[in-house]
């Protein structure tokens, strides 16, 4: 299988945080989109001279105000014209309102386009944004959202709802269908696997209106090896991963996941391998020699053995 290049360029606007060394925001997602074929314009929401899990970090932070300079030029020159938008991280209200105004604008110019978003706010119980973007997020990007991939607490502070069950997990999908997305994925869950706790368990839900004008959904899981280190950017991949295999499946979500999925395993396998290697022996890699490999992933990026199967648990039309 090999992923074949869109035929008119499929242009992508990223709104992520930029790191001079390694990779992280958009950092983690153009190369994967470019090397996919897609045309990538992005705008640093920081430029950072690397993650902030590094023990030291500098840089700057691009205003609501700069953001809008940056679309004026864009649109000045009649060149606003995406198939899909990209958003991430973002920690400042006034930042992600703007994005929402430009998203809106984008989206009259082009209906067709397609808003993939990654609602960062926390994971594990705890916020690492400020309270006030939950209601930015619930009440006005996730309404905007076609594609939504939020972790399991995310998803819970979206909705209000716990998930304790897969039960659980379903309904959550289905009330965060209702707000908008049409294709939802909750990227890891603390839900028990099948296959035991080595394992991570996904779920992705998709409703799609077949050419016939009837609606369909699928529901999938997916179960993820678990790898035990701290990675960053690998979120980023993922929303970017997810964003390139549905426009290449866009009505079979399985697929699409488990092409995400795959490239995700190989890429962290690699880093992982290196990282331990470099690290030597009974030694912790350092946040330095866990960057992602990502320049080294190009050709499974292209071409992921299929390494995770979905399974589909309910699929419906009517």
């Amino acid at each position: 299988y090999k992923y074949k290049y869109p035929g008119t360029p499929c242009r992508v606007l990223s709104i992520q945080s930029h790191v001079v060394r390694g990779y992280v925001g958009n950092k983690s997602a153009t190369f994967p989109l470019q090397v996919l074929g897609f045309e990538v314009d992005s705008i640093n929401s920081v430029q950072f001279s690397n993650h902030t899990g590094y023990a030291h970090w500098k840089g700057q932070v691009l205003t609501a105000e700069e953001l809008n300079v940056l679309y004026e030029g864009i649109k000045l020159n009649k060149v606003n014209h995406y198939d899909y938008i990209l958003t991430g991280y973002s920690r400042d209200t006034s930042f992600l309102e703007m994005v929402v105004d430009i998203i809106q604008e984008l989206k009259k110019a082009n209906p067709s386009l397609v808003y993939v978003c990654d609602p960062v706010m926390g994971d594990h119980g705890a916020m690492y944004v400020p309270e006030d973007l939950l209601p930015v997020y619930r009440d006005r990007v996730v309404p905007l959202a076609d594609i939504l991939t939020p972790n399991q607490f995310e998803a819970e502070l979206l909705t209000g709802r716990k998930i304790t069950t897969e039960e659980d997990a379903v309904e959550v999908m289905d009330l965060l269908h209702q707000m908008g997305p049409e294709t939802v994925v909750l990227t890891s869950t603390d839900l028990p696997s099948k296959h035991g706790d080595q394992f991570l368990v996904a779920l992705g839900s998709q409703k799609t209106v077949k050419p016939d004008g009837t609606n369909a959904t699928q529901k999938i899981c997916m179960d993820i090896p678990k790898v035990d280190a701290v990675f960053v950017g690998t979120g980023d991949l993922f929303a970017a991963m997810l964003l390139a295999w549905t426009h290449h499946h866009p009505r079979d979500l399985k697929a699409a996941c488990e092409r995400t999925v795959s490239v995700m395993h190989h890429v962290i396998k690699r880093t992982i391998n290196y990282a331990n290697e470099m690290a030597g022996p009974g030694k912790r890699p350092s946040p330095a020699q866990l960057e992602l490999r990502m320049v080294q992933s190009k050709a499974d990026i292209e071409n992921p053995a299929i390494v995770v199967e979905a399974r589909v648990l309910h699929q419906s039309s009517h």
